[in-house]
This record gives C-alpha cells, structure tokens and sequence, in this order.
C-alpha cells in the first residue's frame, strides 16, 4: 500500500505529528500554574522570597508557603524584607508561628540570585530595588511587575495566600492536622500546621474576614487549608496586645474628624508608631453615617495617609494617588476599598533651610474634593 499511495503515508505521518504536537500543547496549556511553579522551584538550588517593605500577614503567610514548598524540593530558601514589623498583629504572627525573616536595606543583602516576589509585583523599598529582575513573581495587586520565568498575577482573587494554597492543592499536597506529624502522611508534599495555619490568617485579614473583597477562590482555599490550621495559635495571633498609643491615636481620629457628607478625614499628628494610622482608618470606617475615611499622621517629617471606603463611588487608592500625585514627593495608591501613601519633607541640598513641610490643612481640603471624585 505503501509503494502504492506514498502521498497516503506522507498525510499519515503529518497527522501524526500534528496529534502528538498538539497533545504536548494541550498539556502545557493545561498544567495548573502550580504545577509549573513546583517545576520551576525544584529547579534551583536556593531562592530569596521577598515580601514588600513593612509585611502584613497575606505577605508573610505567602512568604513563608513558598518557603516551606521550596524546602520539600530541598530547595533553600530565605524569607526577606524591607522596612520593619511594627503592627502588633504583624508582631504576633511572626512570634507565634516563629518565623525566620531577614530584614534588607541594599541589593547585596539578597540571599540568592533567584528570587520570587510575594504580595506585590514590582521590588521597592530597599537600596538597588529598581536594578532587581524577579526570577518569578505572585500577587494580587494590579501593577505592571512580571518575573522572567513565571508570573501568576490574579487581582481577581482577595490575597496572595489563596493563590500559594492553590499551589499545594494542585501539587496533591495533604494538609497536616496539628495533632500529627508529616511522615504520618502518605503524600509526597504536605501542607505543615504552622504553615496552614498561616495561610488561613492571610486569607482572613486581605479579605476582612472573607466578607470584603473574597472571591469563590478564597473561600476555596481557606476550606483546603483549614484541616491544618492550629486554632489555638490561630486565636492568639488575631487577639494580640494593644498598643498603647495606637489606643491614643484612634481616639485622636475619632475625637478630631471632619465630616462633609459621608466623608470624614482626620489628622491625628505626630505619631511614634506610624502602623497606629491605618488602624485608626480601620476604626473610622466603622462609624455610622461613614462612607470613605482617610486619616493623615506624621513621623519624623514624613506625611503618612490611610484610607478605607465602602462607597461605590469612591476609588481610594485612585482618590488618595491622584492627590499626593500633585505634591513633591509624594507618592500613593492602592485598592478601591484600601488605599495609602506617604509624602516625604523636601529638603534643601545645601542645607541651608528646613525642611519644607505639608500644608496638612490644605491636604485635607484635596482629600474631600477627590473623595468626592472633583480631581
């Protein structure tokens, strides 16, 4: 038949390699990005996971998932950041689930060439940050940032966590109860308590509880890790002791509001702890008849703004980077529901006059006409 119809041999053998060719297609096309996140990891020898300067818990909880896949590949891992750990509910979940996490101040303080972002996609905060090419990179916030071999970016979801418990659900990870320990598993890949755990916090905290922001993916992840969360020491990181001043500085913002319409903005002043002014927007936003808040602090000539909105209408982070946009030095964005910035003093290179200082009075004013979306 062969000598006979060559040409049928010829399209034969084309159809062939077309069906395995696409079947390879269609197999890379289908491998979850967990998957090919394993695969990459397990082909490093150490990694540097970096969080954002100042982490919270959806930072640190993704951090310290990456970490513990890439230590079940014999991958080694460092977890880093920039800034400080000031938050008490930071603090608290760092002590309870005794993390390791190096603080940096410069590019040479990398732990590794290879490194992955965690809970934000562009490196900022440190010294050389600009000059730093992400090996990959994982995040839910909107922002241009990629990694040269793998980019899992998904601003539909409500925390960086649920995509790294996604990761170990489809690496077939068991999650570990815990009363147990790993080798009394029968999987390959588990799911540790402290990291379980750890997971579900982040979760809980970028979501409010999975009542803002949640998507069905959250929820799913927070189901997957709960047969490994320690509730015992899932209650002592929610319920840690409060700051004396962070007491003080909601009370300043309570007291000291202005309101137009449902808009409030309050300007509590000097502060020591700077994490006591979103903490004072979390109060704020509490208020009945509050639609948006943003509260303004200073530290050490430094303008720092918090907001929350659970108004439609108004975009916070858009609101808040449209207004510090117009003044030196400053610098700001965020989420439609949260939103922040800082505006640092303009000083004089030869040092011959003060430090030039916000007019916060006229800040106050550009924050209610971009709260009410005259920007």
């Amino acid at each position: 038949m062969a000598r006979e119809s060559p040409e049928f041999v010829v399209a034969a053998a084309v159809v062939a390699i077309v069906a395995i060719v696409g079947a390879y297609v269609l197999f890379r096309v289908r491998r979850t990005p967990g998957v090919k996140f394993h695969r990459l990891l397990a082909e490093r020898d150490e990694i540097a996971v970096l969080m954002h300067p100042n982490p919270d818990p959806d930072a640190m909880s993704a951090a310290l998932g990456v970490a513990s896949l890439a230590e079940q590949l014999d991958v080694d891992a460092t977890v880093q950041y920039p800034g400080q750990i000031r938050h008490q509910e930071n603090r608290a979940f760092r002590t309870v689930l005794d993390l390791e996490l190096d603080p940096i101040e410069h590019v040479s303080d990398l732990a590794a060439e290879s490194i992955v972002l965690v809970d934000h996609n562009e490196p900022r905060g440190f010294a050389g940050a600009d000059g730093v090419l992400p090996l990959a990179v994982v995040d839910h916030h909107p922002g241009d940032g990629a990694g040269e071999a793998f980019t899992d970016v998904r601003t539909d979801y409500g925390a960086t966590a649920s995509v790294v418990a996604e990761y170990f659900q489809q690496n077939d990870a068991t999650p570990v109860p815990p009363d147990k320990h790993a080798s009394e598993t029968d999987s390959d890949l588990t799911l540790p308590t402290d990291t379980a755990t750890g997971l579900l916090y982040g979760i809980l905290t970028d979501t409010k509880h999975l009542t803002v922001g949640a998507s069905e993916s959250d929820f799913a992840a927070a189901a997957y890790v709960y047969p490994g969360v320690d509730q015992d020491r899932l209650d002592r990181i929610a319920n840690p002791a409060v700051d004396a001043e962070v007491l003080e500085v909601k009370a300043r913002a309570i007291a000291g509001r202005q309101i137009e319409g449902s808009f409030a903005v309050a300007d509590v002043g000097g502060v020591n702890n700077v994490d006591a002014i979103p903490q004072a927007a979390d109060e704020l936003i509490q208020l009945e008849g509050v639609s948006a808040v943003v509260v303004i602090g200073e530290r050490d000539g430094t303008v720092h703004l918090s907001g929350r909105s659970r108004d439609d209408r108004v975009h916070m982070g858009n609101a808040i980077g449209s207004v510090l946009s117009d003044l030196d030095n400053g610098n700001g964005g965020g989420h439609s529901r949260m939103g922040g910035g800082t505006v640092a003093p303009t000083i004089d290179p030869a040092g011959d006059e003060e430090p030039e200082t916000v007019d916060r009075d006229a800040l106050t004013d550009d924050l209610f006409r971009a709260l009410a979306g005259d920007v």
